[in-house]
C-alpha cells in the first residue's frame, strides 16, 4: 500500500473548537454535506424496494440505467446513450478514487488531475500506483505516458465552469495519446453564471463516446449523500472494463438504493426546488463575503464560493472562526489556494442568515 498524505481535514479541527465558542453556536461552511431532507419520492421507492433478501447486481438494475439515460438526455445534452454504458457506484467518490486502478493503471502511467482540485484525484492515482501530476493544460506534459485525465466542472473548490471548446481539446488530445477522459460531474445541474457542459454532449465529444467517462452522483442534487448513489456513463467498452473488475470486487448499490435512485433520477421537480433553495443561500452568503471585504473569484457554478481576502488562506480561516465561521482552506485543494477560502452553501436557511449577519457586522 503506498504511503497516503495525513487526512487534511484533521488540520481544521482546531478552528472549528474556536468557531464553536460563538455565543450562537459554529455555522459550519466547511463540508458539502447536505443538510435539507431526503425528497419524499425518493424516500418512497426505497421503502417500496425494502424487501431485498437477494444480491444486487454490479451491473444495476435495468429501471435504473434506464432512468439515468433518460436523466443524461433531458438534463445533460446527452441523447440516445445504450443503458449498456452505464453502471451505478457506491456513491461518486469511491469511483473517483478507484477508478486507476479500475483502469489498471500503475507504475509509469500519469493521471492527470486540475491544479485546484478534490484531493481524491491524487489519492485514486497514489492507490493505484501512478504518477499525480496537477496540470490546468495539458499541451504542457510533454511526453509522458498519460493514462486518466481528470476534469471537473463545475469545479470543486473553485466553482469554475468549463467551456465546451475547451473541453473538446482536452478529448482531442487524449484521443491522440489513448488517454481516458473522466469528467467528474457531480455538481452538473448546479450552474449560476455559466452553463455547465457535460463530456458526454456531443459538442464536446464530437458524437463519440471513445475514451470518455462522466462520473455523476445523486448526494447534492437529490440530498441522497447518505445513501452512497452514483453512478458512471460513457464509453461502452471502457464502462465494461470497470464493470468487469468491480463485479470481482463485490463493488454493489444496494437494491432499495437503486430503486432510490431511478425514482430521484426520473423526477425533476425536487431538483429544481433544491436549485431555488441553493440560488437563495448563495445570494445572501456572497452579498454577506464581499461587504466584509472580501473577494469572490471564479464561483460559477457548483456548492461553494471561491473567496479571498489577499492573505495567507489559515489567516482567513481564523478571521472567519473568530466570528463563529469555519470555511475550508483553500490549501486543502492545491498549492494554487493559499489565499483562497471555500465557503460551502450546504448549511440551513438559518446558519446562512447567521454567518450573513455575522460578516455585515464585523
Amino acid at each position: 500500500m503506498p504511503r497516503l498524505p495525513d487526512f487534511p481535514w484533521d488540520s481544521l479541527v482546531p478552528f472549528g473548537n474556536r468557531a464553536g465558542q460563538h455565543p450562537d453556536g459554529v455555522v459550519d461552511l466547511s463540508v458539502g454535506t447536505p443538510v435539507d431532507p431526503t425528497p419524499d419520492v425518493v424516500r418512497r421507492a426505497l421503502a417500496a424496494a425494502s424487501d431485498a433478501p437477494g444480491y444486487p447486481t454490479t451491473l444495476g438494475t435495468a429501471a435504473l440505467r434506464e432512468a439515468a439515460v433518460r436523466w443524461l438526455g433531458r438534463r445533460a445534452g446527452a441523447p440516445g446513450l445504450d443503458p449498456g454504458a452505464v453502471i451505478p457506484t457506491v456513491g461518486s467518490k469511491e469511483l473517483v478514487a478507484w477508478l486507476p486502478t479500475l483502469l489498471g493503471l500503475g507504475a509509469g502511467d500519469v493521471v492527470v488531475l486540475p491544479e485546484l482540485a478534490y484531493p481524491t484525484y491524487d489519492i485514486g492515482a497514489r492507490l493505484a500506483g501512478a504518477d499525480p501530476v496537477a496540470s490546468d493544460s495539458v499541451t504542457a506534459l510533454g511526453p509522458r505516458r498519460v493514462g486518466l485525465i481528470w476534469v471537473n466542472s463545475p469545479a470543486n473548490p473553485h466553482g469554475k465552469v468549463l467551456p465546451a471548446a475547451h473541453l473538446a481539446k482536452v478529448v482531442e488530445w487524449a484521443r491522440e495519446r489513448g488517454a481516458v477522459v473522466a469528467s467528474d460531474e457531480c455538481y452538473l445541474e448546479l450552474g449560476w453564471d455559466a452553463a455547465p457542459v457535460s463530456v458526454l454532449d456531443p459538442a464536446v465529444n464530437g458524437g463519440s463516446l471513445d475514451g470518455v467517462l462522466a462520473v455523476h452522483s445523486l448526494s447534492k442534487r437529490s440530498n441522497l449523500a447518505g445513501y452512497r448513489a452514483g453512478f458512471v456513463a460513457g464509453d461502452p467498452a471502457l464502462v465494461s472494463r470497470v464493470l468487469e473488475v468491480r463485479k470481482h470486487a463485490g463493488l454493489m448499490v444496494p437494491t432499495p438504493v437503486q430503486a432510490a435512485m431511478t425514482a430521484a433520477l426520473d423526477d425533476d421537480t425536487h431538483v429544481d426546488e433544491q436549485r431555488a433553495r441553493y440560488r437563495r443561500r448563495r445570494e445572501v452568503l456572497r452579498a454577506a463575503l464581499v461587504e466584509a471585504g472580501l473577494r469572490i473569484e471564479h464561483s460559477q457554478g457548483g456548492l461553494y464560493l471561491w473567496a479571498t481576502r489577499d492573505e495567507p488562506c489559515w489567516d482567513t480561516v481564523g478571521w472567519l472562526a473568530d466570528r463563529g465561521i469555519l470555511v475550508a482552506p483553500g490549501a486543502f485543494y492545491g498549492a494554487a489556494g493559499g489565499s483562497h477560502v471555500r465557503v460551502a452553501l450546504t448549511a440551513s436557511d438559518e446558519r446562512i442568515d447567521a454567518a450573513a449577519k455575522r460578516l455585515t457586522a464585523a
